[in-house]
């Protein structure tokens, strides 16, 4: 899944890392690939991401083994990350001249062999090569969407996107997931742009929304995600339930040929109860 809006500030790494975190905690396991430059969602599960640490560039430039720069997140059984440095910042430029620059990240998922029922690709606030990498390398995008004026602002590009790369380069590429975030039911916009997405995307919105929550923001400077920060807060009971729609509609399980991709189905019904 391709965690991609090129708006800044509207939930993309939150999301990434809470709903890893929540299929992971019930028994999936799962990578998140951090393709931000800034590297946050390496921050937010406590993984090291200077300079001198293997990372997602060496794979996308230096044709590095996906295997060689995952780490396990220490926090949370079965869940693991392969981080992003600042190096990753001059990738774009980097990428131009090299071959097959759109698919260097879907051969290197293809090339990983340990197991894995779900891989969320954190993709930076941009439309460029990086994000064009993982639109190639994923079966599915989901979309955060702030409860905001100009929600749906620029999104139209980021969907005009898609079908390129599912036009040219991913025929099984499709928006699968529209998430709600920084949700403030106090607010009549709020309730209006929820209305808005919801008229607009039908069935793609999950049910949950993520509300706005302090707990959520304070998670990431103490290395963690909020589901092991604040069990019990509204963001964490949030993206538990967000994970558990994710879970109960089998989105993910479209690589059934390569064992890095395939979800069995015992495995997604043991996930989708254990998040129940």
């Amino acid at each position: 899944m391709v965690v991609a809006n090129q708006k800044g500030g509207v939930g993309k790494t939150t999301t990434t890392v809470n709903l890893a975190a929540s299929l992971a905690l019930h028994g999936a396991r799962v990578l998140v690939i951090d393709l931000d430059p800034q590297g946050n969602a390496s921050t937010a599960l406590g993984i090291d991401h200077h300079a001198e640490v293997p990372s997602i560039y060496d794979v996308l430039v230096e044709s590095k083994p996906l295997s060689d720069v995952v780490q396990p997140v220490p926090d949370v059984e079965g869940l693991f990350c392969a981080p992003a440095t600042i190096d990753l910042a001059g990738a774009e430029i980097e990428l131009v001249s090299l071959v097959a620059r759109e698919s260097r990240l879907q051969r290197a998922i293809h090339a990983y062999e340990q197991p894995l029922d779900y891989i969320l690709i954190d993709c930076p606030p941009s439309l460029g090569l990086l994000t064009v990498n993982a639109l190639v390398a994923g079966a599915e995008v989901l979309i955060p969407i702030q409860c905001e004026y100009y929600a749906l602002e620029g999104l139209g590009q980021l969907l005009r996107n898609v079908d390129l790369v599912r036009g040219h380069l991913n025929p099984t590429l499709h928006v699968s997931t529209i998430l709600l975030t920084m949700y403030d039911g106090r607010t009549r916009l709020a309730s209006q742009v929820a209305e808005e997405v919801r008229s607009h995307f039908g069935d793609e919105v999950l049910r949950t929304s993520i509300p706005r929550s302090v707990r959520i923001s304070e998670a990431p400077s103490y290395g963690q995600t909020v589901l092991t920060y604040d069990p019990g807060s509204s963001g964490s009971l949030s993206y538990l339930e967000a994970a558990r729609e994710i879970a109960l509609r089998g989105v993910g399980i479209h690589y059934e040929a390569h064992p890095a991709h395939a979800l069995s189905q015992n495995s997604q019904q043991s996930v989708s109860e254990g998040i129940q």
